[in-house]
């Protein structure tokens, strides 16, 4: 795939994806929820990576003197962060894709990055920066990051048969690749094929919030299968972490980090 936009690739699934969330390029509420941001460190190859869940899906990276956001979402606080220097988007639903946020958080330079079906929804240029796609399968290397793409989508739960709330093949998780470190952020997703089947994994975030994702219980069997050293449950509104946490307990080699997302139990 190019790296510019495409329009109306994904008619149909796009139709379905704005009816389950006609609002999705509306602007979020603009009172943030109290902060809590909780910044953990990793040393890699080249540098120290500085990892600090935010809210929901949203995460950033710092490495290498850049910032990455994932999935920025306006519900978050970001009072005293950094310009993005590359800011990534897994789908596009309302608490992914903000484009009120991307833009509030770009600078000149920045790169958005994302599936086909995010890049062609955002059309962002010139407004909120430079493109580049990143679909299920590919590998690129962005800004000195690598960049494989993971699909993302649901086994079982949808809006009615035949309509699954995340189309395989439409949004994506990532593997990043920070000075030899392998970090995954699995966006929006139930325990796929393409999770259990991941290799080398240094760190993870994984959604559980039913129905649109997975319960805690399942997130914790798909962890179990490609062993992450550390995994974080993220995108849990609603959901105890703890409940992920209890039933890894005794898994070897894989430690849990839950941290208090903003707002959220």
């Amino acid at each position: 795939m190019g790296d510019r936009p495409v329009r109306n690739r994904f008619p149909f699934l796009l139709a379905a994806m704005v009816a389950y969330a006609p609002a999705v390029l509306a602007a979020a509420p603009p009172t943030p929820d109290t902060p809590n941001k909780v910044t953990d460190t990793f040393p890699t190859a080249q540098g120290e990576l500085r990892v600090t869940p935010l809210y929901q899906g949203a995460v950033m990276f710092q490495f290498g003197g850049k910032t990455l956001y994932v999935d920025p979402w306006s519900r978050a606080d970001y009072t005293g962060l950094p310009p993005a220097d590359l800011i990534v988007v897994t789908h596009t639903h309302a608490d992914h894709l903000d484009r009120a946020q991307v833009v509030a958080l770009k600078k000149p330079g920045t790169l958005i990055v994302g599936p086909d079906a995010v890049i062609d929804t955002l059309n962002c240029a010139p407004d909120c920066g430079e493109a580049r796609t990143v679909n299920n399968g590919e590998k690129k290397t962005i800004s000195g990051i690598g960049f494989e793409g993971v699909a993302m989508y649901n086994l079982v739960n949808g809006s009615a048969p035949g309509m699954p709330f995340h189309h395989k093949g439409v949004g994506s998780g990532y593997v990043f690749t920070f000075g030899g470190v392998r970090v995954y952020v699995a966006g929006d997703t139930e325990c796929t094929q393409e999770m259990k089947a991941l290799k080398a994994i240094d760190v993870a975030f994984v959604p559980m919030n039913p129905p649109k994702t997975m319960p805690p219980v399942e997130a914790a069997a798909c962890v179990k299968a490609f062993k992450p050293k550390v995994v974080y449950p993220y995108h849990y509104r609603g959901f105890k972490p703890s409940d992920f946490a209890d039933a890894l307990k005794g898994t070897p080699g894989v430690e849990v980090r839950i941290r208090k997302l903003e707002g959220e139990p």
